[in-house]
C-alpha cells in the first residue's frame, strides 16, 4: 500500500512519529514537498518527489502521474486542505476539506461558530494590501489580539491596547507579510488549555489535554505544557460541540481554548496531532501506538472502541527560550535519563555557535525538555532540577 505524505520542512512528528509508524504498518511512502533537499535522510521504502504542495491541483497531478494512492496524508497546518481535496479526488478516506479550511482560516472559524450559535467573538479581517487604518474605524473591544488569519506558531501574534497601536502593529506585520490577511479579535480571558482528540469520522476519542503556560504579553509564546489526563467533562462537552460544528472528525486534532468561569472558548483548531514534541510525550504517557492509529484512520480503518490508553500518566514539556538576539554560546547536549522512575529527555533545537534574531515567537525555542512518569510531584521535581542545573546563554 502506498501513502502520499505532503510536507514542507521535516518535523519531529514526521521523522520520529509518522515515518517509523508507516514502516511498521508496511506502507510505501512518497513524500511530496516543495523542499526536497530538506528531506535527504528518509527511511527505506520512502521516496521524495518535488511538488508545489500548496497547490492542490499540482498535488493531484503529481499523484496521478505516479503510483496509485491508498492514502493521502499530511501533518502540516499549511497543507490540510490540499491533502483533503486530493484524497477526495482519488476517492480515498480523508478529512472534509471544508472542515480543514475552517480550522486553518481563523476568520472563517469564527464566522462558522457564530452562525451555529455556539460562540461569537468580535473581530475584523484585513485583506492583503488593505490600509490598516480600517482597523481604527472598527468597533473592537480593546485590548485585541492581532494575528495572521492563517498563521501558526505564535508568529506575528501580538496584543494591541488601542486603535493607534493596532494600526501601527498591522503596518509592521504587512511589511513582513505583504500577502497575509490579518485578523484582529477580542482578547479572550481565561486559563489556556488544549484538548487532544483522535477520530475515525464516526467516533472521536479524547486523549487528554495540556495546561499551557504562556509568556507575558504582548507576545504569546508557549513556555510550558502540563499534561491533563482527564479534562473536566463539562469543558470537554463544550469543546466537542464546537468541533462537531466545524466538522472536525477524522484523524488527530489539537484544539486550543481558554476556560473562564466554566465557559470554554476556542482560540484555534490545529487539525493535526500536537507538535513541538508534545505528541511524542503523549504517545509515551498513554502507552499507545498513537501515530499508527492516526495513519490507520487515514487508510479508512475504524479505531477500536477502547484505545487501551493508560490513565495514570503525568508529564510536562518545557521549552528553553532565547530572550534576545545573538549567538548561542552555552546549552546542554541531548540527554536521556531516568531519575526515581521518571523519564527525562532533552533535545537541543539550536547548535552552539548559531546566531539568530529575536523573534518573539516559538522560533525562539533553543531546546525542549520532556519529562514523564506516574507521580506528578516527582515529574515536577525532576524537571525543575534539570532546568536549575543547566545553563543556556545567548551572547549578543
Amino acid at each position: 500500500m502506498r501513502m502520499y505524505l505532503l510536507a514542507l520542512n521535516p518535523t519531529d512528528s514526521v521523522t520520529e512519529g509518522f515515518l517509523p509508524a508507516a514502516a511498521r504498518l508496511g506502507l510505501d511512502v512518497t513524500i511530496l514537498t516543495d523542499q526536497p533537499p530538506a528531506h535527504r535522510e528518509v527511511p527505506p521504502r520512502t521516496e521524495v518527489l518535488e511538488c508545489d504542495v500548496r497547490d492542490f491541483r499540482a498535488v493531484i497531478n503529481r499523484i496521478a502521474t505516479h503510483h496509485r494512492p491508498d492514502a493521502v496524508f499530511t501533518n502540516s497546518d499549511h497543507l490540510q486542505t490540499q491533502a483533503a481535496l486530493a484524497a477526495d479526488y482519488f476517492g480515498l478516506p480523508g478529512k472534509d476539506w471544508r472542515a480543514a479550511l475552517r480550522a486553518k482560516n481563523k476568520g472563517e472559524m469564527r464566522r462558522h461558530l457564530a452562525a451555529a450559535g455556539l460562540d461569537a467573538v468580535r473581530s475584523m479581517e484585513l485583506a492583503p494590501g488593505q490600509d490598516p487604518s480600517a482597523f481604527a474605524a472598527a468597533d473592537l473591544p480593546y485590548p485585541v489580539v492581532l494575528k495572521p488569519r492563517e498563521g501558526v506558531a505564535s508568529e506575528d501574534v501580538i496584543l494591541a491596547g488601542d486603535a493607534e497601536e493596532l494600526v501601527t502593529l498591522a503596518k509592521e506585520i504587512q511589511a513582513r507579510r505583504p500577502d497575509a490577511a490579518l485578523l484582529a479579535e477580542e482578547f479572550l480571558a481565561g486559563e489556556l488549555y488544549t484538548l487532544e482528540t483522535l477520530g475515525d469520522g464516526r467516533v472521536r476519542h479524547v486523549l487528554g489535554g495540556f495546561h499551557t503556560t504562556m509568556s507575558a504579553p504582548p507576545v504569546f509564546i508557549e513556555e510550558r505544557l502540563d499534561f491533563v489526563a482527564a479534562p473536566p467533562e463539562p469543558v470537554v462537552a463544550q469543546v466537542s460541540a464546537q468541533l462537531d460544528a466545524l466538522g472536525v472528525g477524522l484523524g488527530a486534532a489539537h484544539t486550543e481554548f481558554v476556560v473562564h468561569e466554566g465557559r470554554a472558548r476556542l482560540i484555534e483548531v490545529n487539525y493535526r496531532v500536537i507538535g513541538d514534541q508534545c505528541d511524542l510525550l503523549l504517545a509515551q504517557i498513554l502507552g499507545i501506538e498513537l501515530f499508527e492509529h492516526i495513519l490507520r484512520a487515514h487508510l479508512g480503518e475504524p479505531l477500536p472502541a477502547d484505545l487501551g490508553a493508560r490513565r495514570d500518566g503525568a508529564g510536562r514539556v518545557d521549552y528553553a527560550l532565547a530572550d534576545r538576539a545573538g549567538t548561542l554560546t552555552a546549552a546542554p547536549t541531548a540527554t536521556d535519563r531516568t531519575v526515581d522512575g521518571v523519564r527525562l529527555s532533552y533535545r537541543p533545537l539550536r547548535d552552539l555557535g548559531e546566531q539568530h534574531p529575536y523573534y518573539g515567537t516559538n522560533r525562539d525555542y533553543i531546546g525542549v525538555l520532556r519529562v514523564t512518569g506516574t507521580d506528578r510531584g516527582a515529574v515536577d521535581r525532576v524537571a525543575d532540577d534539570f532546568v536549575a542545573a543547566e545553563r543556556w546563554e545567548i551572547t549578543p
